[in-house]
């Protein structure tokens, strides 16, 4: 067992394999260590996210250090069964493989049990092992561009469904008509870590499978008066946005949220919300509202020109971070920003949009929450009778950065720093790194003169990623995590932004360059003198 450096509240947990992994997971869902926040399974690693004020790093690796792994306590097994068609096209190529018969493997596959030992690359995509079953199957030599909803498909020792329609390199044995994901359901995604699942042989005729409705759907409440906010130019990219899904791992999706948190929250309080709030994201400028009926806004973030146009043609320019007063009629503005990327727009008694899984927040990566904003949107504003007192001290937490400028960003090394070269670890730091147009709300991809290389070549088993992850892929160049993150990743961490630096990640344009700061050296967690 090995404990990881992953960020000042996370640590990465490295086991001999699957089977002491879901032994660990099985014992701290039994018996849970106080603080523990989340807990997201991989192959052969658990990250653990704990609470500082609640628990040490040196109590909590002490905890899990104690934990007895040779027994699995099947706390969480939960029975599922679900009916498979088994057509699939790679029946006979698995056949093969194996050196059996089709109806062997279909055998093979009905009477063993498999448990769910962790979610990740889609909602309600789940990785299931067979203890009795040691298949391992290699994927496809090429990928098929689509993958239908419902396939049931094998790739190493793992067995899934695909939730919905994606591309893949599994080999697929049939189809379900089960929904993996189903919004509509109270716990949208059927299988979880922890829970087991049979497979039932139903037939070898085509299935139809009846999907849920998509995820994406404008969820903007009809306006019940004149008091709204019509949508006239969403520029680059609008989104609502909050402090996003904590806690909904076990779902296979992130936490996702603003991209520049206390913006959002300075946004709130500027108009006397709550700062927990849904905002407008906006990216680079753009935006243009008018208002239907009088109400109080704030804009926050990004160093962005504003401006107001009354009916009658006056045009007053108004500051971020200041309380704005709209009538009826009023269009409000944003111009490119001078510095940052973002901005958030709160409005006195809020937005009334619908809420997925207890958050407003649109999740690019799942396409979960309500859909990105169009022109003639007409947004629903809130009850204002518990808004609090308006706030006129608000400022922005940092300098926002501008393409012309280096950023810096204070990084943890780990967990996978030990993968990579002495030259690459110091390259890491010494040299800039330029963000591409290629860059979004999963991530900046980052390009410098020199590449990262690694010592260890062979795969990396997936494993939990967190936000600020910085994953090194087999180009060498670095890509930063931010909000909309994958779950899990199969590309070693060489290391990962401090908490506090963010939301200045959040903020750096296209063209603006990268220096990372290391503010610890590498090395595994051993005991109680060992500090992040």
């Amino acid at each position: 067992m090995r404990f990881l450096p992953v960020n000042f509240n996370t640590i990465m947990v490295e086991l001999s394999g699957l089977a002491e992994t879901l032994a660990l997971l099985d014992s701290l869902n039994i018996a849970p260590v106080p603080g523990v926040e989340e807990i997201i399974p991989a192959a052969r690693t658990l990250m653990i996210r704990f609470r500082l004020a609640k628990i040490s790093v040196q109590q909590l690796v002490a905890e899990i250090s104690s934990r007895d792994l040779r027994a699995r306590g099947h706390a969480t097994g939960k029975q599922i069964e679900i009916p498979v068609h088994y057509n699939g096209d790679d029946l006979a190529t698995i056949a093969e493989i194996l050196g059996v018969t089709v109806s062997e493997v279909i055998r093979r596959h009905t009477e063993n049990e498999y448990t769910v030992a962790f979610t990740g690359f889609a909602p309600g995509f789940a990785y299931m092992v067979s203890e009795t079953l040691q298949w391992n199957i290699p994927r496809r030599n090429t990928p098929r561009t689509r993958i239908p909803a419902g396939a049931v498909a094998l790739a190493g020792e793992f067995s899934s469904v695909y939730p919905q329609a994606s591309p893949g390199g599994w080999q697929i044995i049939g189809i379900t008509t089960e929904r993996m994901w189903d919004l509509s359901r109270s716990s949208p995604a059927l299988l979880q870590p922890g829970y087991r699942v049979n497979f039932r042989d139903v037939g070898h005729t085509p299935a139809t499978v009846s999907l849920p409705e998509a995820a994406i759907k404008n969820t903007l409440s009809t306006p019940e008066t004149d008091c709204h906010l019509e949508i006239l130019s969403v520029g680059l990219q609008t989104l609502f946005q909050d402090l996003g899904r904590v806690g909904q791992s076990g779902l296979g999706i992130s936490e996702s949220g603003a991209m520049d948190k206390n913006a959002l929250r300075c946004a709130n309080r500027v108009v006397g919300n709550s700062s927990d709030q849904a905002c407008l994201e906006i990216v680079q400028g753009g935006f243009k509202a008018i208002a239907h009926g009088p109400m109080l806004v704030a804009i926050t973030g990004a160093s962005c020109p504003i401006e107001v146009k009354t009916p009658s043609g006056e045009i007053f320019n108004v500051n971020t971070y200041q309380p704005i007063d709209l009538n009826d009629g009023d269009e409000i503005s944003l111009g490119m920003p001078a510095a940052g990327m973002r901005s958030y727009l709160a409005v006195r008694g809020s937005f009334a949009v619908s809420a997925t899984l207890s958050s407003h927040s649109f999740d690019t990566l799942s396409n979960i929450g309500p859909a990105p904003l169009k022109v003639s949107d007409k947004l629903a504003i809130g009850e204002t009778s518990h808004c609090a007192a308006v706030s006129f001290s608000e400022t922005p937490a940092f300098n926002m950065p501008d393409k012309n400028e280096v950023v810096v960003l204070d990084i943890i090394l780990g967990p996978r720093t030990d993968w990579f070269t002495q030259e690459a670890i110091e390259l890491l730091s010494k040299q800039d790194w330029q963000v591409t147009p290629q860059s979004n709300r999963i991530g900046l991809r980052l390009n410098g003169e020199c590449l990262l290389s690694r010592i260890q070549q062979q795969e990396l088993p997936s494993e939990g990623t967190c936000v600020g992850a910085i994953q090194i892929p087999a180009s060498g160049q670095p890509v930063l995590f931010l909000a909309d993150h994958p779950l899990t990743g199969g590309y070693p961490v060489i290391a990962s932004v401090a908490d506090y630096h963010l939301d200045l990640a959040g903020q750096i344009p296209v063209n603006a360059k990268i220096r990372f700061n290391p503010i610890s050296q590498f090395h595994e967690i051993q005991g109680s003198k060992d500090l992040l």
